[in-house]
């Protein structure tokens, strides 16, 4: 019989201290048992400075679901142009817990405090981002532009 995966706090824990040490200063726990899955769900924990670039699914079936589990997350969609539309901040225990970004949005999220972490759900299976769904208007991972405009949108929430 198929064993039920519990995710307790010593878990949430571990993956927070492997984001601290990551390169990237993130790290995700996969419930789903492959990047095949139909569904895909993860516990994803993001550190302060790192950068996810801006992006979008176009796959019809890929909106994209995060609920906040610790800290907090700004969480910003943007116009083709890579103008910010909306933003809004997911805070554990606070007034918003939950943003739904839908398929076709440029969309990003902001680390504003240490250890956040948050529960993300979208269909699977997993392909990596063509370069119509990466946002061109952001500098790449990596680039040299990316402090200033990680602390561009990090502003967008003090």
């Amino acid at each position: 019989m198929p064993q039920m995966k519990v995710v307790d706090g010593e878990a949430l824990d571990r993956l927070c201290a492997e984001a601290r040490l990551a390169p990237r200063k993130r790290k995700n726990l996969n419930l789903h048992p492959c990047d095949a899955s139909a569904a895909h769900r993860l516990f994803n924990a993001l550190q302060p400075g790192t950068y996810i670039r801006p992006h979008r699914h176009l796959d019809a079936e890929k909106d994209e679901t995060f609920v906040i589990v610790r800290g907090a997350l700004g969480i910003v969609m943007f116009d083709d142009a890579g103008r910010v539309v909306e933003s809004c901040v997911i805070r554990a225990g606070g007034e918003n817990v939950a943003a739904d970004i839908p398929h076709g949005v440029y969309h990003t999220a902001v680390a504003l405090e240490a250890d956040s972490v948050f529960f993300e759900a979208k269909a699977g299976p997993y392909v990596p981002l063509s370069d119509e769904e990466k946002g061109g208007f952001a500098p790449e991972e990596g680039g040299g532009e990316v402090t200033a405009y990680l602390a561009r949108l990090t502003e967008l929430f003090k």
